[in-house]
């Protein structure tokens, strides 16, 4: 039987949205509200998140000390177990638990899970246990997305031997993103959005971006963020946006769009 355009049902949208460590701690109402709104409108949602603070808190308990090269934590022998247990054992739980506190079905995932990330050492000599995300369960993802299940994942996933391997936060969303062909990436943090002249940009282009950043518009703590959504854009994710605690904010395109 062929069915009409007119009785089609509408394709979910997916979006992935990408939380700060930063942000873990200071997520409010406004913030799951408006996660509410998303999948009302039809959107799956996946969350990958990171811990840099509660990383950074454990490892000096335990006098370790870190330090980062080109936005990649470097991570040693000594801090890759603490990595992994923060945010698989402290970070992701408490995430799981307020999105279920809210009224969503939420799981808590690694790339450990089901070979969610299938991942190589990027580059021991420089950057120690990190891993380069190869290869994303895409078929686990989808399958828990059709059941109303929010996938939430933490950037830490494993060699095929099962060492340990820390991932770029950022990365890992980027990777997902463009695995489940996502309509989107949000990097949720505590800026919502770029700020040029004291106002928020609701739409920019990728040239726009960089000529703010050549320019100085773009500074500090703004950059890693623009960078990361560039890099995004460029791998072929059709939009990123930069957005606060109520999902608004920045949304950056490679190119302009005209109707």
């Amino acid at each position: 039987m062929t069915t009409s355009k007119s009785t089609q049902l509408t394709a979910p949208k997916s979006i992935v949205i990408k939380l700060g460590g930063s942000m873990l701690d200071g997520l409010n109402e406004n913030f799951f509200a408006n996660f509410k709104k998303l999948q009302a409108t039809g959107h799956e949602i996946v969350i990958v998140h990171g811990g840099g603070p509660a990383i950074n808190k454990a490892l000096a308990n335990n006098g370790i000390s870190t330090t980062s090269i080109n936005g990649i934590r470097v991570t040693s022998a000594e801090a890759i177990g603490i990595v992994q247990s923060t945010l698989v054992g402290q970070v992701n739980p408490a995430l799981v638990h307020q999105l279920n506190k809210s009224g969503n079905q939420a799981i808590g995932l690694s790339g450990y899970d089901n070979q969610l990330l299938q991942c190589t050492i990027l580059d021991k000599s420089t950057y120690g246990f990190v891993g380069e995300v190869q290869q994303v369960n895409t078929s686990f993802i989808e399958m828990l997305l059709k059941n109303g299940i929010t996938p939430v994942i933490s950037s830490i996933s494993c060699t095929t031997d099962g060492e340990p391997l820390n991932i770029n936060a950022d990365t890992v969303a980027s990777e997902i993103a463009l695995a489940i062909k996502a309509e989107s990436l949000q990097l949720v943090t505590d800026t919502p959005g770029i700020k040029i002249g004291g106002e928020i940009q609701e739409t920019v282009t990728s040239e726009k971006v960089t000529d703010w950043i050549i320019s100085g518009d773009i500074y500090g703590g703004m950059i890693p963020k623009v960078t990361a959504a560039l890099d995004c854009l460029a791998a072929g994710i059709p939009s990123v946006q930069i957005v606060g605690d109520q999902l608004s904010g920045t949304t950056i395109l490679q190119q302009e769009v005209y109707a």
